[in-house]
């Protein structure tokens, strides 16, 4: 597969996901919290609205590199992207932004306390597999072959 198009699987496989662990630095620890994903290839950026009050805009001040792990667990789809994130009181993004599930947390874009936090993929790994039943049978054939199973495709991608 060409490099453009394990990008583009990358930001595919973000976008059908939608939700992810943002994982950042606390001190020597790492802390991850799960974060509705606004994902703009076209921008080259994942955007996320925070709280200023958060305690991840300041782990993201002093260390700005962090981790976007996303799931499907029952479609058996994974990527795991590394970048660079900034938090910013951009309040046309914000605006932009805005959507109903945003409504569980601010009252409306105008909330005074909303951030925009802009994550800047460097590189990702994804992992993208036909499905849990398919992936159980291709699993249990190699077992019996004692061979390894082709369960999907798996790519490290430099963003």
């Amino acid at each position: 597969m060409a490099h453009e198009d394990d990008v583009k699987r990358v930001w595919d496989l973000m976008e059908k996901i939608g939700f992810c662990m943002l994982a950042t630095h606390d001190g020597d620890d790492i802390r991850s919290r799960p974060m509705a994903a606004y994902v703009e290839p076209k921008e080259h950026t994942v955007y996320f609205l925070t709280d200023v009050e958060s305690h991840k805009d300041d782990e993201i001040s002093r260390r700005p590199n962090v981790c976007l792990a996303f799931a499907d667990s029952s479609g058996q789809k994974y990527v795991s992207v590394s970048g660079v994130a900034a938090v910013s009181n951009d309040r046309a993004k914000i605006k932009e932004l805005w959507s109903t599930p945003a409504k569980a947390w601010w009252d409306n874009a105008e909330d005074p306390s909303i951030r925009v936090l802009k994550v800047s993929p460097k590189d990702a790994q994804y992992w993208d597999s036909p499905g849990t039943a398919v992936s159980y049978i291709k699993m249990a054939a190699a077992a019996l072959t004692n061979t390894r199973p082709a369960i999907g495709d798996q790519a490290k991608v430099k963003m």
